[in-house]
């Protein structure tokens, strides 16, 4: 290390520890051989920066064992013999959770729990939480009722249910670092007790938040309660942000990419019928500074006042600072009211917060310079209208601002207030002009630094006119407008016709309704022509002819007749069951009386408008007001109007505010009426539930009434689920397969509806009793089975399940197969080969399992060989073909070969002819024309093995590419060398 004090002897960047725990500041100054002012200033520093917990440790912080943070004070060091910078150190860890037992906890059933699961020492702070039931990976799903908390990881369950009881354990990842530790378990033990409801109760609440434009936010908030609570989210007396989304059965609200119009009171509710609580708390965001409006490279001229705009937004609201070729400058804003050449230079902007600091760049040149027109010469001719108006433009280059005069000719020219004027920035201005007017004009410019003219010439061009202006026209919708303007102008001068309608240009190119002619004579004419006149139409066109130098305009109105618009205000009043007032506003008749209005409503169940029946059938145009019969009971409705007249039928008006019909008793009786079945000592009784529609009422459920058919009097019970279409009865006294007499009726908190027919069903049929009898396994292959059994016989047998699975596997993992032939055996497939396996079966009915059979073994065979023939030759003999292939030796594990089946079939198809030999060789015919294929393949109790094949052609010459075959034909035989 060096000599005590000598920081020469520290590599550059290194970092070395500046305290230990428990040394004073002289006594570290001593260790490292610093002076005790820089040690006193160092710790000042850190002194500072630890009275708040949430300015030292940032965003992470470092725990070490508990309640201490571990941390360390470090100092870094350069040749230069100087501390340059004090940092601090936290090495990525997560830690296991202590080994101490966690007590069991014991909770009535019905109440809220909340299980702790205190995370060890970690560093970062971004881990993830998950809870594990029983044993790994059982993780539990959060849902309505079960919550868990991001911020520390604990388990809410908002009810506990017998379902709850085992043993749970704290999950905790760290994706940074991938690694997960999880804790001892905490056994949860219900205890039963008759369920008590209890109001809503917020647990988890969300703090007060801060955040940056553009990340995301999370807010949690969840409630315990019996039932459980309904989480709501809302935005204090604003709309929710457009990017907000809520998750976890309501428990969690996200809202990304947050913005500063995001920021306000947020409140979450919960809500049970026991009742309810609330909870808000600020969210705060804040942003970097973002440019508004920023420096430009500028030029100016010497003497003139400078405003140099540099505005940031952000939160907190940006300062903002200037530097002047790299020193700075001011603050605020940067106003010069008189610049000098000493002012240019490169000029740097910036604007900061807490958040962030940008800048902007930019040059001011100062410009001094004698007038030019160099750059901007005057133009040789202008053009002016008579009895029109004329500006000329003078804009020399000069700095500073130079001063301005005009002449005419020799004539020295002055404002006149009546028709000449010079305006400041040098232009001049002629109105009322006349033929007199016309001449050369020179503009003159000077400034201290010099002086500088330039000359054109006005020509004085006639007058344009509009000789025929545009007529006012009447149409209906669906015809075609025309529109004649005719203009005069002066002839050496071209003239353009717009058209504009409102105000608004329009486009007569490309269009399906606009056209227009142009017919150019003496004095030029154009038409507008309209086709398919449209309501959008209607309004004031104006022709404006227009050449170079001015331009004329004249107006007209276009009426256009069509259907009537849309009826306004759509109001429903006395609203009954069946009825309702509704009462509206005419709309425009669009020049043509309304004849008749129609109704239409629409339900909450459904998008589609249809027309509805009203006391009076005909609704005539001037009525503003009818009663809507022949509604649905405590039913959602919007209505509108649509209004007609001779010339169509209109838009539909907005819909009306939604209202809600009152409620009547049901009307309706349930249809289907059936059931049957289920497990012994059950009546099941079915039904198709009433559409929403027909429920007339809140409250709303069935009445089944239920009596064996020998019996007189009728059993009654209420099933209070709207939607349900389902009942069972459990009686002990019930035997099986007993006939009943059913109907079932709706009913609401307004009275009963009619009930159904009457259904005849039976009860439950009882369980099988009996097991099959004389169950056996008949081992066809490697793979397959066939299984065998005795029927269950007097009892009513729906199907029978097979239950098998490998001896060395658990019972629990047994494969199952289903059947519903009673005494036909059944192939299994898909076995393992060379295995013992087990199997046991029984019967089943809608009433449950029955007894299980004894079980058997079996054991498959060993597996056909894996090795396929190896085909040496195929020769053609005369009309026959020999194949000859290798003997296939299986290995130890695999069957003994009992023989070869070779299938010979023409080629694309799939059947064939079978032959079977125990030699090495066969004979087939010869194709007669086209290609025919010989597949081989080694027979064994175990199956059959892998197929070979060769193809077949009438000129096969039978040479192989492992083979050289030499056919002696005088004697018929082929001698073969194989390489």
């Amino acid at each position: 290390m060096g000599k005590k004090g000598d920081l020469s002897a520290f590599e550059r960047g290194m970092v070395v520890c500046a305290r230990r725990a428990g040394l004073s500041i002289s006594e570290t100054a001593d260790v490292l051989g610093f002076s005790r002012t820089t040690i006193s200033r160092v710790y000042r520093e850190w002194s500072e920066k630890e009275k708040s917990e949430r300015q030292f440790c940032g965003r992470k912080c470092l725990v070490g064992a508990r309640g201490q943070r571990r941390m360390g004070r470090l100092v870094r060091a350069d040749r230069k013999a100087t501390v340059t910078q004090i940092t601090t150190r936290y090495n990525q860890d997560l830690d296991p959770f202590p080994v101490d037992e966690r007590p069991a906890v014991k909770v009535k059933e019905g109440t809220g729990i909340t299980l702790i699961c205190d995370p060890p020492p970690h560093f970062p702070d971004d881990l993830n939480y998950r809870w594990i039931i029983n044993e790994f990976p059982n993780f539990i799903s959060m849902d309505s009722r079960r919550f868990i908390t991001q911020k520390n990881g604990n388990l809410y369950i908002a009810k506990v249910e017998q379902s709850d009881r085992g043993n749970y354990s704290c999950f905790v990842s760290s994706p940074s670092i991938t690694k997960s530790v999880f804790s001892r378990h905490t056994s949860l033990l219900p205890q039963p007790e008759a369920s008590k409801r209890y109001a809503a109760y917020l647990q988890v609440k969300f703090p007060n938040t801060y955040a940056l434009k553009d990340q995301n936010v999370t807010l949690e908030c969840f409630a315990l309660g019996n039932p459980v609570p309904v989480i709501r989210w809302r935005k204090v007396n604003e709309p929710m942000p457009a990017s907000a989304e809520v998750s976890a059965s309501g428990a969690v609200l996200k809202i990304f990419n947050i913005q500063p119009e995001d920021e306000g009171t947020y409140e979450c509710e919960a809500e049970n019928i026991k009742g309810r609580d609330t909870h808000k708390a600020y969210v705060y965001v804040q942003a970097p500074p973002e440019w508004v409006e920023h420096i430009n490279d500028t030029e100016r001229d010497i003497g003139s006042e400078l405003n140099w705009p540099c505005i940031a937004k952000g939160k907190p609201i940006p300062k903002i600072s200037w530097l002047k070729n790299g020193t700075h400058y001011t603050t605020g804003e940067l106003r010069i009211p008189r610049l000098t050449i000493q002012y240019a230079g490169m000029y740097q902007c910036i604007a900061y917060n807490q958040h962030g600091t940008i800048q902007a760049n930019a040059e001011l040149k100062i410009l001094a310079l004698a007038p030019t027109f160099d750059l901007n010469p005057m133009r040789k001719q202008v053009l002016a209208a008579k009895g029109g108006r004329v500006i000329i433009e003078c804009k020399p280059k000069a700095a500073p601002k130079p001063k301005f005069s005009w002449s005419k000719g020799t004539e020295l020219l002055t404002n006149d207030t009546r028709r000449v004027f010079i305006w400041e920035d040098g232009s001049l201005e002629i109105i009322n002009i006349t033929m007199l007017d016309e001449g050369s004009y020179t503009c003159f410019a000077e400034n201290n630094r010099g002086k500088a003219n330039s000359t054109t010439t006005l020509s004085v061009k006639a007058a344009t006119k509009i000789t025929l202006a545009p007529s006012n026209a009447d149409v209906s919708v669906g015809e075609n407008a025309t529109i004649q303007c005719h203009a005069s102008h002066d002839p050496g001068l071209e003239i353009e016709f717009i058209w504009s309608l409102n105000g608004f240009i329009i486009e007569t190119d490309g269009t399906d309704y606009y056209e227009e002619h142009i017919r150019e004579t003496d004095n030029d004419k154009c038409e507008l022509i309209i086709k398919n006149v449209q309501l959008r139409h209607a309004g004031r066109y104006t022709c404006t002819a227009q050449s170079i130098v001015d331009n004329s305009s004249a107006s007209a109105d276009l009426v256009v007749r069509g259907p009537p618009g849309s009826p306004g205000g759509v109001r429903a009043e006395e609203i009954r069951d069946t009825s309702v007032k509704l009462t509206w506003s005419s709309g425009t008749d669009n020049h043509q009386p309304i004849s008749k209005y129609t109704i239409q409503a629409k339900t909450s169940l459904s998008d589609e408008w249809k027309d509805v029946k009203t006391e009076i059938p005909n609704i005539e145009g001037n009525m503003e007001s009818a009663r809507v019969i022949d509604l649905i009971p405590w039913m959602d409705y919007e209505f509108r109007v649509i209004a007609t007249n001779t010339l169509g039928t209109g838009e539909p008006s907005l819909p009306s505010p939604q209202i809600r019909t009152e409620g009547a008793a049901p009307t309706v009786a349930p249809s289907d009426v059936s059931g049957g079945g289920g497990t012994n000592k059950e009546l099941t009784v079915t039904w198709v539930p009433l559409a929403r529609e027909y429920h007339f009422g809140d409250d709303f459920g069935y009445i089944i009434a239920f009596k064996p058919f020998n019996e007189r009097e009728w059993r009654k019970v209420t099933v209070t689920n709207p939607e349900s279409g389902r009942y069972i009865h459990k009686d002990d006294s019930i035997t099986p397969a007993t006939q009943f007499q059913v109907k079932v009726k709706a009913f609401n908190k307004i009275g009963d509806g009619p009930f159904s027919s009457i259904a005849v069903i039976y009860s439950a049929d009882e369980a099988p009793t009996e097991p099959p009898t004389e169950v056996t396994a008949h081992v066809l292959s490697s793979s397959e089975a066939r299984i065998n059994w005795q029927p269950v016989i007097g009892q009513t047998v729906t199907g029978y399940q097979i239950r098998y699975w490998r001896s060395q596997d658990k019972e629990a993992a047994a494969h199952r197969v289903q059947v519903e032939q009673l005494d036909e055996p059944v192939r299994l497939e898909g076995l393992i080969p060379d295995t013992l396996y087990y199997l046991d079966m029984f019967a089943f009915n809608s009433a449950g399992d029955g007894p299980r059979s004894k079980r058997i073994e079996f054991h498959t065979k060993k597996a056909p060989p894996s090795q396929k023939p190896r085909i040496i030759s195929a020769v053609k003999s005369g009309s026959q073909y020999i194949i000859t292939w290798d003997h296939v030796k299986p290995l130890s594990n695999e069957s003994a070969v009992k023989g070869y089946k070779i299938l010979y079939k023409p080629v694309g198809q799939h059947a064939g002819t079978i032959y079977s030999t125990g030699e090495h060789s066969l004979e087939v015919p010869a194709p007669m024309e086209g290609e025919y294929i010989v597949e081989v393949r080694a027979h064994s109790e175990g199956g059959d093995g892998e197929v070979a094949y060769v193809k077949l052609t009438s000129d096969t010459s039978g040479i192989f590419p492992s083979i050289i075959g030499i056919l002696l034909p005088t004697f018929g035989l082929l001698v073969y060398l194989e390489f």
